[in-house]
């Protein structure tokens, strides 16, 4: 049987490369794989899902507006005798509720298996729409690890800091597209982080 998945991880965790591993192993065996990215994340270009390992791959652009699961089910009716085997998501925090919705018909309706990657908490550690979504609706919930990237630290991270100038932000605009702002950390540093701006400010 079909099922959702929904794998998360902070940020630089390698999501996106393990999702185009999964679609690189389907293929080579012949197997047909439709890949999905939201329209608002435009780092490598709108409708391409990028690795930091240097490989990237087209995918539909997912607007707000867009049913995913009439999307999927058009390509299924056209392909007919290419079945389709999997549906893949990229940056998947920047779904809908309603896109997951969507998603859990595609498994539920049309028996094909989703697999969506994202990181689950933003910077300021609430939860994304889609991932809350996803973490209340997917079949199966897999954690992608990487570590904190403070100096001497190599803890598992769950936090995503993000920071202008070299000091972490904690309030601004939810979404904010840009690697170059954000650093993977466990929460004792991130906390750190906070208390030292804070203390710093307290001086000016």
């Amino acid at each position: 049987m079909a099922q959702l998945y929904y794998y998360y991880g902070a940020m630089q965790s390698s999501k996106s490369a393990s999702l185009l591993m999964v679609a690189h192993n389907y293929e080579s065996q012949g197997k047909k794989v439709l890949l999905f990215t939201p329209d608002v994340d435009d780092r490598s270009g709108v409708g391409v899902i990028a690795s930091r390992v240097g490989i990237d791959k087209k995918a539909h652009a997912l607007s707000k507006d867009e049913d995913v699961f009439e999307i999927v089910k058009e390509k299924v009716s056209e392909s007919n005798s290419d079945k389709v085997h999997c549906v893949l998501v990229d940056e998947s925090q920047f779904l809908t509720r309603e896109h997951v919705i969507q998603l859990t018909l595609v498994v539920d309706k049309l028996n094909i298996p989703v697999m969506c990657y994202g990181l689950k908490n933003g910077f300021q550690n609430n939860l994304f729409e889609g991932s809350e979504a996803l973490l209340i609706n997917a079949d199966k919930i897999q954690e992608i690890k990487t570590i904190c990237m403070k100096e001497n630290c190599g803890k598992k991270a769950i936090m995503n800091g993000r920071f202008i100038d070299g000091i972490i932000e904690t309030e601004g605009a939810k979404v904010v597209i840009g690697d170059e702002q954000y650093i993977p950390l466990c929460r004792k540093c991130y906390m750190d982080e906070v208390k030292n701006r804070d203390v710093k400010k307290e001086n000016e």
